[in-house]
């Protein structure tokens, strides 16, 4: 993916936050740019499998995708996922995003996850769990 795509892309997210929908011409531009990949994102928002995970009281935020076989663990300002895909084609500037990360920001924009709360006190635990689920 090119500059002027990563633009366009840059764009087309702007147009939704300030639309708070995804209308067809972005849904269109969307597709244009990822193809399958956007397809498997769109679906995962309409299966509501992004979860984000707030935790209390320091406010500490976890992005977790729940894929076909396993969770995956975002870091959305380092735009990483611990996705297969990920590894193999977004390191290697194939591809700009994975579906996972696709799916994360456009769920972010829209309001389109389920937030949990959970306590401070079992945060390491459950990163713990989701490094383990990676690393497998």
């Amino acid at each position: 993916m090119g500059k002027k795509e990563i633009k366009l892309l840059k764009q087309i997210f702007e147009r939704v936050k300030e639309e708070g929908k995804l209308t067809g011409e972005s849904f269109q531009k969307l597709h244009s740019i990822f193809g399958e990949r956007f397809i498997r994102a769109w679906k995962t928002l309409q299966e509501k499998r992004v979860k984000k995970y707030v935790f209390k009281p320091s406010g500490k935020t976890v992005w977790i995708v729940v894929g076909k076989e396993k969770d995956y663990l975002i870091l959305p300002e380092a735009e990483f996922c611990t996705c297969d895909d990920f590894y193999f084609r977004v390191m290697d500037h194939e591809v700009h995003l994975c579906y996972h990360l696709l799916a994360q920001k456009l769920a972010d924009l829209l309001g389109l996850y389920e937030k949990i709360e959970e306590s401070d006190e079992i945060y390491e635990t459950l990163m713990k769990e989701w490094k383990e689920i990676t690393n497998k």
